[in-house]
């Protein structure tokens, strides 16, 4: 079999693509990640396993151009207004991260005999948290505009920024670190380094927007161009001697002011998580599964500074900011795990001569380890919160300025809305129209803004938070709406719905209950939990609707 797959490239990479699909349902099954599939796909395919790559010129350009559109990707949400729009506490969080893992980590890196260039590599490494893992679970648990979410979001913008000037400063050592170079050739890098960022600044101004605009005319011409310019860039970077992570990132730099980035962006998602599938292989290839063991005992101590140090740095500096230890809680667990970005970073560094090839085997099993278990941590973020809670005040300052959920404390409401969207709103305006009073309840900052813009009253706040929902005024409320949807997540089958039912009637709370449904099973759940009035909007539309056209006929 092996020698069948050694004759043909193509059937070599069938076969790695029918792995790659096999281990991912597993992975799925396992609720893990796509990036822990593909890393054991790596893993099996090299020469300690299946012995599966024979075609590694192939694999390598694949593998490369991967890393191109990845980086590309992250450059394109680099936008010049960034620091603006991430926020204080992203930027001092993300950054206190930053620094806290590094020194922290170098230290680490030391004391179990690591020399120093090695701590250093290594300590960065463990700075970069996975954007595509993070926003993708958090999607998934619908977060990703709550408050934690969005200050995770700023966590990724801010490591995204150490990505790119770690990957320059590398790029500026490996100038020096070739043997044949001297100062002459060191002075040309530079000085056509600093040439190709003013291309990408006078690109950026003026011909960026007009280009995208006339390729966006064409849709699949736009994502054509924007590959042909990760790789055009990335191929100039390896010429000059930046490199072609540095070339990848610039190109996408140059597009990211454009009106059309998120676009490009959706449109390359897939490509990038196919082509990263090559890179995982090329490194898995390159590997001996003994190199993996000969680090078992690093990694483990690595793996729990990960995951017990970031989440802690990031809940004390957001506790000494004023957000309260839920908060800083949760959005701490968004950073306990490295990222794709942190074996590319150690790969560099072993192309360059700087590192150990084993040293990128120690890395790849810390990337197992903090991947694997951080998944379960977001994915069970609340249950993890109830069991850590008692433990986590210090965190907490008396006065939470960031945080004034009990703003309408004392106040009398008559109705109050659990869920601030399109139904939750068009309601709350119809009884604000007949003079009833109405509180509205949600975990997403924006949603409160306009709430409050079309004169409604609305606090933040996490329903599922049982010392929040006691902080509500209950007492005087007649009526408790629920308009939340249902979100099936594929990891947790939590319905938000029925926390808010046990939570509130354990407040004390003793008026009636109404929420939304979406199916009569689902109506029927809620008539047996003692709910006072089931909507359904569908359903209720509906009959409204054929009561209009009968009227009509």
């Amino acid at each position: 079999m092996t020698e069948l797959i050694a004759q043909s490239a193509f059937i070599e990479i069938t076969v790695l693509l029918v792995l790659a699909a096999i281990v991912g349902f597993i992975g799925i099954l396992l609720r893990q990640p796509l990036i822990i599939a593909f890393i054991a796909v790596g893993l099996l395919s090299g020469p300690s396993v299946f012995d599966l790559v024979h075609s590694e010129d192939k694999i390598e350009l694949l593998s490369d151009l991967g890393i191109a559109v990845l980086l590309f990707l992250v450059g394109i949400k680099l936008d010049v207004k960034l620091i603006k729009s991430i926020g204080g506490v992203s930027i001092l969080t993300g950054l206190g991260q930053v620094a806290f893992t590094s020194v922290f980590g170098y230290f680490i890196g030391i004391l179990i005999g690591l020399d120093h260039i090695t701590s250093v590599y290594v300590a960065v490494a463990l700075t970069f948290s996975s954007t595509i893992i993070i926003v993708k679970l958090l999607s998934d648990k619908r977060e990703i505009d709550s408050l934690h979410g969005q200050v995770a979001l700023g966590f990724l913008i801010v490591q995204d920024l150490v990505v790119v000037f770690a990957m320059i400063a590398l790029a500026t050592i490996g100038m020096g670190s070739d043997d044949s170079g001297d100062d002459s050739s060191i002075l040309s890098v530079a000085l056509s380094g600093i040439g190709l960022l003013l291309f990408v600044i006078a690109f950026v101004r003026y011909l960026a927007t007009p280009l995208t605009e006339r390729l966006a005319k064409t849709p699949e011409l736009l994502v054509i161009y924007a590959i042909a310019q990760a790789a055009l860039f990335a191929a100039i970077g390896e010429l000059i001697g930046l490199g072609m992570e540095v070339g990848g990132l610039l190109a996408g730099v140059a597009l990211a002011s454009t009106p059309y980035r998120e676009s490009i962006a959706a449109r390359l998602g897939p490509l990038r998580d196919f082509l990263l599938l090559f890179f995982f292989i090329a490194l898995g290839s390159a590997l001996d599964l003994s190199q993996l063991g000969a680090h078992t005992s690093g990694a483990i101590i690595f793996s729990l500074f990960v995951l017990i140090g970031n989440p802690i740095i990031v809940l004390a500096i957001m506790g000494a900011m004023g957000y309260r230890k839920r908060t800083g809680f949760l959005a701490g667990l968004t950073v306990a795990q490295i990222s794709e970005f942190s074996l590319i970073f150690i790969a560099m560094g072993v192309s360059l001569g700087h590192l150990k090839a084993d040293i990128l085997g120690l890395v790849t099993l810390v990337g197992i380890i903090t991947i694997a278990i951080s998944t379960y941590m977001i994915t069970y973020s609340h249950q993890v919160y109830a069991f850590f809670e008692p433990f986590i005040s210090v965190f907490e300052r008396k006065n939470t300025p960031r945080e004034q959920t009990s703003a309408h404390e004392g106040e009398h409401y008559s109705v109050i809305i659990f869920g601030l969207g399109r139904l939750g709103t068009a309601i709350a305006l119809q009884l604000k129209s007949k003079g009833v009073t109405v509180l509205g309840v949600d975990f997403n900052p924006s949603a409160i803004k306009e709430w409050q813009a079309l004169g409604l009253d609305a606090t933040y706040g996490d329903v599922t938070d049982a010392e929040f929902v006691s902080d509500l005024p209950l007492s005087y409320a007649k009526w408790i709406l629920s308009s939340i949807p249902k979100h099936h997540t594929g990891l947790t089958l939590e319905d938000t719905k029925k926390t808010i039912i046990q939570l509130t009637r354990s407040a004390g709370f003793i008026g009636k209950l109404a929420t939304v449904s979406q199916s009569k099973k689902e109506t029927a759940e809620f008539e047996k939990l003692g709910v006072d009035l089931v909507l359904e909007p569908f359903q209720d539309a509906s009959e409204r609707a054929v009561e209009l056209l009968l009227e009509g006929l």
